[in-house]
C-alpha cells in the first residue's frame, strides 16, 4: 500500500466521523450541531462505480473527502452559509482516472525537442530534421523522435540523416523507445565503428560489410545517449509541469511513473518531483518506479539499490516512491528484441543476435532473487514484458516471491503483455499478480504494422489479450506508456479497448476478439487501478469515505456510439475536492 501523509490520514478519519453524523442528522436538529460541509455538487449524473449505489445526483464533500452520496433533497440539510453549492447541469461525473504507466518528464522534453509525427515517411522525417537543424547552433545535438520502421519502409540508415544534418549530431528514437537512429556525426562522437562489439543485451545494426548502419537497439542505445548533454533541472521541471497540466486536462488524477531516470538521473528526477510536491504544485497522486537494471554479468545495480533502500525519504503527500521497474525484454517490432516462446517470422538482415526468439535480458535465478528481495521490502515490481517468454519469466519471479515471503506482499505487475501464452493467462490470479496492458496500441497503427510483420498473422489474433486476462479473474490495469504513444488522452484508449479499431471506427482492426465492454474498460482506469496501488479504500469510486477525486464530462459515454468515445472531453478535474482543471 502506498504511504499516506499522516495529516491527510487524520483528515480522512475526521471526515468519516462527520459522514456518519450527516447520516444521523434530521431536519429538526440545530444546524450548529451538523458537521461542516465544504462543497455540495448537485444536479449531476454520477456513475459511482459503487456496486451498492451505482447512480447518484449529488455528493457532499468535507476537507477533500466524500461524506455523503445521494440527491439534493437528502443532502441540502447539511449546508451552511459557507458551503459552496455547485450545479453540474446534469453533466456526467466519474471517479478520477489513473494512468498506471507513463513517462511525464520524457513526454514534456519530447514536446520541446525535434518532434516527428508517428507514421511519418522518410521524406517527412528528413524535412523535419532539416528544420530542427536550422534552429540549432552548429555542433549542437539534435534529439527527438519518433520514427516507425514500417512507415519508412524498413530499418533506416545514417546516410538518410547525413543528407540533411552533416555537422550536427542527430539522435531520433523510434516509437517504442527501444531503438534509436543516428547520423554519422553522432557515430563519430560516440566512437562507434565496425570494430565496436555489441554490448550484452544490445544490438548495433550493421550492413552487409559489417559497418554500423546508425540504428541501435536496447542497451546499445547507451553508447550514443551517454554522449548527449543531460537536461538542466529547470528543463526537467518545465517538462514535468507541461505534462502535469496535459494529464489534468484529460482527467488523470493519479499516475505511475514507469521508469524513473528515463530522461536524466534518478536523483535529479526525484529532486524535481519532491520540490514540486513540497511547493504544493503537484496536484495528482503520483507513484514513482525506480529503475533497476541488471548488468550483463547479472550483478546488482548498486547505485539503484542505494536509492531503493532510501526510498521512503522521498515520500511526500501525494507522492510515493514504492515501486521498482525492471526490463525483461525489448519489443516485438522489426527489432525482434521482445523475448518470444516461438520464433519470429523471418529474420533481421546482417544480424545473428536475437533474430529468432528475441532477447530475455535477465536470467530466471537472478530475477527471482531480485523480486523476492523487493517484495520483502514492501516494494511493488513493475516489469517491462512485451513477449510471452518475458511475461512467463515475470510470473515465475512473482511466484517465487510468494513462496519465499508469503502471499500478503505488495502487488507486482507484468507490464505491456503484448503477447501472453494461453498456458500463462490463468497463472496471475492465484499468485496475486497484476497484468498491466498498454492502451492506444490496441488499434491499427504504424507500430502495430511492424509487430504484425515480425510475429505473423496467426499469432497476431491474440495480440494484447485483454479479454482473456480480464476473464481469467486476474487484476488488469491500463498504462498508456505516453509519450511512446502520441496522446495521453484515456478516452482514446477506452474506445480502442471496446472496438479494437482506429478511433472513430475502421474496416481494419487489431486483435478484435480481445475487445471488452465499456464498463470493464472504465473500471480498469478506476476501480482496478486503485486496487493495485493499495488505495481501493480511498480512490476509484464515488462513495462515502472516499477521497473526492472526480471528473466531469461533456457527454455521457454510456449514451453515445462506441466509435465516438474518443471525442469525450473533460470539463472539470477534481482532486481532494479542489477543482484543479476547468475547460475554458
Amino acid at each position: 500500500m502506498r504511504s499516506v501523509n499522516f495529516k491527510l490520514s487524520l483528515r480522512i478519519g475526521a471526515a468519516l466521523i462527520s459522514s456518519f453524523a450527516i447520516a444521523a442528522c434530521s431536519e429538526g436538529e440545530d444546524s450548529a450541531e451538523r458537521p461542516r460541509v465544504d462543497t455540495i455538487l448537485k444536479n449531476g449524473n454520477f456513475y459511482t462505480l459503487d456496486n451498492e449505489h451505482p447512480r447518484a445526483t449529488a455528493v457532499a464533500i468535507s476537507e477533500g473527502v466524500i461524506v455523503a452520496v445521494g440527491d439534493w433533497d437528502t443532502l441540502k440539510g447539511s449546508i451552511d452559509d459557507a458551503t459552496e453549492v455547485v450545479d453540474l447541469q446534469e453533466h456526467v461525473v466519474l471517479p478520477g482516472f489513473h494512468d498506471m504507466h507513463v513517462h511525464p518528464i520524457f513526454a514534456g522534453l519530447l514536446s520541446q525537442r525535434c518532434l516527428i509525427e508517428q507514421g511519418s515517411t522518410l521524406e517527412m522525417i528528413q524535412e523535419g530534421v532539416k528544420e530542427c537543424v536550422a534552429k540549432a547552433e552548429p555542433g549542437d545535438w539534435v534529439v527527438g523522435g519518433q520514427w516507425d520502421a514500417s512507415a519508412i519502409g524498413g530499418a533506416p540508415t545514417h546516410e538518410a540523416l547525413d543528407a540533411v544534418a552533416s555537422d550536427n549530431p542527430v539522435v531520433l528514437s523510434d516509437t517504442s523507445e527501444h531503438s534509436i537512429w543516428v547520423n554519422a556525426k553522432a557515430l563519430e562522437i560516440a566512437g562507434v565503428t565496425r570494430d565496436t562489439p555489441d554490448p550484452e543485451g544490445g544490438i548495433i545494426e550493421r550492413d552487409a560489410n559489417g559497418e554500423p548502419t546508425g540504428v541501435f537497439r536496447e542497451s546499445a542505445i547507451g553508447l550514443v545517449r551517454s554522449k548527449v548533454p543531460q537536461p538542466a533541472e529547470e528543463q526537467l521541471r518545465s517538462a514535468l509541469s507541461w505534462s502535469l497540466e496535459k494529464m489534468l486536462s484529460y482527467g488523470i488524477t493519479d499516475f505511475t511513473v514507469a521508469a524513473l531516470g528515463h530522461s536524466s538521473t534518478m536523483e535529479k528526477e526525484l529532486a524535481v518531483y519532491d520540490k514540486m510536491a513540497d511547493e504544493g504544485v503537484l496536484k495528482q497522486r503520483v507513484r514513482l518506479c525506480m529503475s533497476y537494471v541488471v548488468s550483463p554479468q547479472q550483478t546488482e545495480d548498486e547505485h539503484a539499490l542505494r536509492i531503493i533502500e532510501d526510498h521512503a525519504s522521498y515520500d511526500r503527500d501525494r507522492l510515493s516512491v514504492d515501486c521498482v521497474k525492471m526490463f525483461l525484454d525489448g519489443v516485438p517490432t522489426d527489432s525482434h528484441t521482445a523475448a518470444m516462446l516461438e520464433p519470429y517470422e523471418g529474420s533481421v538482415p546482417n544480424r545473428e543476435t536475437g533474430t529468432d526468439y528475441g532477447l530475455l535480458l535477465v536470467d530466471q535465478k537472478t530475477l527471482d532473487a531480485a523480486v523476492t528481495r523487493f517484495d520483502a521490502m514492501g516494494l511493488g515490481v513493475k516489469f517491462h514484458a512485451a513477449g510471452d517468454a518475458a511475461v512467463r519469466a515475470g510470473l515465475n519471479a512473482i511466484e517465487a516471491a510468494r513462496k519465499a515471503n508469503g502471499p500478503g506482499g505488495p502487488l507486482h505487475d507484468v507490464g505491456h503483455c503484448t503477447f501472453v501464452s494461453e498456458e500463462d493467462v490463468p497463472r496471475a490470479a492465484p499468485i496475486n499478480a497484476t497484468y498491466e496492458v498498454s492502451p492506444y496500441l490496441w488499434a491499427p497503427s504504424p507500430i502495430n504494422d511492424s509487430i504484425t510483420e515480425a510475429i505473423g498473422p496467426e499469432r497476431i489474433k491474440r495480440v494484447w489479450p485483454v479479454k482473456e486476462l480480464v476473464e481469467s479473474g486476474a487484476l488488469v490495469i491500463p498504462g498508456s506508456d505516453w509519450a511512446v504513444v502520441p496522446s495521453v488522452n484515456p478516452w482514446i484508449a477506452v474506445e480502442t479497448l471496446v472496438t479494437r479499431e482506429r478511433p472513430g471506427g475502421s474496416a481494419d482492426s487489431f486483435g478484435k476478439d480481445e475487445a471488452i465492454s465499456l464498463d470493464q474498460a472504465i473500471r480498469l482506469f478506476t476501480v482496478n487501478a486503485s486496487r493495485h496501488t493499495g488505495d481501493e479504500d480511498k480512490l476509484g469510486r464515488i462513495k462515502q469515505g472516499m477521497l473526492a477525486d472526480m471528473i466531469v464530462l461533456d457527454r455521457d459515454p454510456f449514451e453515445i456510439p462506441a466509435t465516438e468515445l474518443h471525442k469525450v472531453e473533460v470539463l472539470k478535474t477534481i482532486i481532494n475536492g479542489e477543482v484543479v482543471y476547468a475547460a475554458q
